[in-house]
């Protein structure tokens, strides 16, 4: 491993373009004052106290076709200026800053210009299979933000548990997240509306978009406990709390299937103000094809009913999709004849190979936790994939970006969120965000090293991957 010396792109996501003067370097101090202009004063804050003529100066300004999300940084040896068209550039070029300065403050000297690859960079936490709460996950986008992650997934539903508050349908939340539900029935609780609205707030002021998952037309068995009348035959089913996938259903054919489901839809598009709301529909294994895409033609449109754009995952490009329906793809094969259809007709995808970005695979067969059905995941494998060369029909102008889902069966604990999380989520985020020609293995691996002593002083909770030259305590 090479000293820790720092330069100018020791950051991560790697920036497109740097330059470094290395004779030059600027030390931010208690003395020195952040000038920005008022749009941008939560931004500014992050990085010290206001002056109107401080040496760290943000602008909103244009920068040569960067993008809403692309910034310029300057650094001389006389102070620091950071450019942006929109806020969210600033926001991200600050996020660069930070990890520039972290342990002595010092910013190595010359110019970044940088901008995201892909629009969408997210990570997926699931909720159904076990419960965190709001302030569990604002604390996880804090850790996510650093990285560029700009949509947070929240899988809320799912055959163990039922985690956001639907007013309409209390027994969803008094049953599905009481006592007694997540896997191995150790994960209940969930969120209230205004909960939600909180950490929805949250993350925007980040510019994180939240993205709400209500999973169906399988994957709905708490949903069926509460509400029996939602079964096929009306009778009461068993709560479950394995793991298994497949086994439940909504009804195709039944016009309270589809009232339950407008109700569902229609309070979280009244509470997202993001432009998504993700329908789920994988793992149908006990719906029959022909109610599948019944069940489809009926639900598809109801997002955009309500001013929002459907995602759902890939199995739902085996049925007519809408304009703007958009396709996540997670199976670890290379093919897929339904998806090539989509994106040939014009429909995005989200690229979330579990083979690449399933957070939680094991890294390694010594791992406590996670599981292994798409095989180890070391970090290697999560950063060395293009995402525009992983499907043959899906090539770079379809792709709207990468997500990196964590699913939680195996998890207990935050720290066990951590654990799986980092350092992949890093790696997998540098995909999303750096030009595939500047992306580097050996750089990353030099890179993310540093990061080790800064998780061990936050008491953040990461996997010490052998295939990494961790810094010694």
């Amino acid at each position: 491993m090479r000293p820790l010396t720092k330069r100018l792109g020791d950051v991560i996501p790697a920036p497109a373009l740097v330059v470094p003067e290395p004779a030059v370097t600027f030390t931010i101090t208690p003395d020195t004052r952040v000038s920005a202009p008022p749009a941008a004063a939560s931004v500014a804050a992050r990085l010290g106290p206001p002056g109107d003529d401080g040496q760290l100066r943000l602008q909103l300004t244009d920068v040569d076709g960067l993008g809403a999300e692309g910034y310029r940084l300057e650094i001389t040896a006389s102070g620091v200026t950071l450019r942006a068209a929109e806020l969210p550039g600033l926001f991200w070029g600050v996020q660069t800053l930070l990890q520039l300065a972290a342990g002595d403050r010092v910013l190595p000297g010359g110019v970044i210009e940088d901008r995201p690859r892909f629009a969408y960079r997210g990570a997926m936490l699931d909720l159904a299979r076990h419960f965190f709460t709001a302030d569990e996950i604002k604390a996880h986008l804090d850790l996510l933000i650093q990285f560029k992650i700009n949509h947070l997934h929240l899988h809320l539903t799912d055959d163990q548990g039922w985690r956001l508050e639907i007013p309409d349908r209390p027994r969803l939340t008094e049953i599905g997240g009481g006592p007694g539900t997540g896997c191995d029935g150790a994960g209940p609780g969930f969120l209230t509306l205004a909960e939600y609205s909180d950490v929805v707030a949250y993350a925007a002021e980040r510019f994180v978009t939240v993205v709400p998952e209500i999973d169906m037309p399988g994957h709905v068995n708490a949903a069926l406990v509460a509400y029996p009348e939602l079964t096929a035959d009306g009778r009461p089913v068993e709560p479950r709390t394995d793991a298994e996938v497949g086994y439940s259903s909504l009804v195709a054919g039944r016009e309270e299937t589809y009232a339950f489901v407008e109700t569902v839809l229609k309070t979280l598009a009244d509470v997202t103000p993001g432009p998504y709301l993700h329908i789920g529909g994988d793992e149908c294994l006990s719906t029959s094809a022909e109610d599948y895409r019944a069940f489809l033609a009926r639900v598809l449109p109801l997002p955009g009913k309500y001013g929002k754009r459907v995602i759902g995952w890939h199995e739902i490009a085996a049925a007519d999709l809408p304009e703007g329906a958009i396709v996540q793809y997670w199976r670890p094969e290379r093919q897929d004849a339904n998806v090539d259809a989509a994106a040939a007709a014009g429909r995005a995808v989200i690229m979330s190979p579990a083979d690449r970005v399933y957070l939680d695979m094991k890294y390694d067969a010594s791992t406590p936790i996670g599981l292994d059905w798409a095989g180890l995941l070391p970090v290697e494998r999560a950063y060395d994939w293009d995402p525009a060369r992983h499907l043959p029909g899906v090539g770079e102008q379809a792709l709207l970006g990468v997500a990196a889902p964590l699913w939680s069966e195996t998890l207990r604990s935050v720290d066990d969120v951590r654990l799986l999380t980092f350092p992949r989520l890093p790696a997998v985020a540098e995909v999303a965000w750096t030009p595939q020609a500047v992306r580097d293995w050996a750089s990353f691996r030099e890179r993310v090293a540093a990061f080790g002593p800064r998780w061990d002083a936050a008491g953040v909770v990461y996997f010490r991957s052998p295939e990494i030259d961790w810094p010694s305590a």
